[in-house]
């Protein structure tokens, strides 16, 4: 890729990495609660989802997406329904009991495993980067299509982490205003409702 769609590409990239949707709303409402590091190492359970997508994507498997409404339709269900799983925890999690530091790593890997499943519960990523990532590739390029693909990837991947250090931040400086339980209450019901709409988008998107 040369420096000019270089310079096209990542302004564009991170904007898409910047949407507030599912993910990022987990890293802020993870940061309010556990802290910027936890937030921040629970993301890795995005960006492993997301790399299996560009992987998928490369080899021209996402394309079975595109032409089977009943794999699109099975996928975006189960991944509607964890939403509003989460969403569901969310309205009823309790509010005065602080997360234990000794229970702190066992506590990122599950954070971790939710940012997965949410991220892979999308059918609607890996058509985005079908649909988006092509569009930079060079086909009179020297540089092998693959290649390309390759070091676009690496680029979302690298703007992915920027967006959730970026929204785990505002989590982290949000988390002295819900150290109270009514706050706390207030703003994990904002977060179960938010989740559960994107659910509902979730459930009324189209491939």
């Amino acid at each position: 890729m040369d420096l000019s769609s270089l310079l096209l590409f990542i302004p564009a990239c991170f904007a898409l990495n910047m949407a507030p949707g599912p993910n990022n709303l987990l890293s802020l409402h993870n940061a309010s609660r556990h802290g910027l590091r936890t937030a921040c190492l629970a993301g890795s359970g995005r960006i492993l989802a997301f790399s299996g997508m560009i992987a998928l994507a490369a080899m021209g498997l996402a394309v079975v997406l595109h032409t089977s409404e009943y794999l699109f339709l099975s996928i975006k269900l189960v991944g509607a329904a964890y939403l509003f799983y989460i969403a569901w925890q969310l309205w009823r999690a309790p509010v005065a009991e602080a997360p234990h530091a000794g229970r702190q790593s066992r506590g990122i890997w599950r954070l971790a495993r939710q940012e997965f499943w949410v991220a892979a519960g999308n059918p609607k990523a890996i058509l985005i980067f079908t649909a988006f990532l092509p569009q930079f590739v060079s086909i009179g390029s020297p540089t092998p299509v693959g290649e390309q693909f390759l070091w676009l990837g690496l680029w979302f991947l690298l703007l992915e982490w920027v967006a959730i250090a970026i929204y785990a931040a505002l989590g982290a400086y949000l988390q002295r205003w819900f150290n109270q339980p009514r706050p706390r209450r207030l703003f994990n019901r904002i977060s179960a409702s938010l989740l559960g709409c994107a659910g509902l988008g979730l459930l009324a998107a189209r491939r």
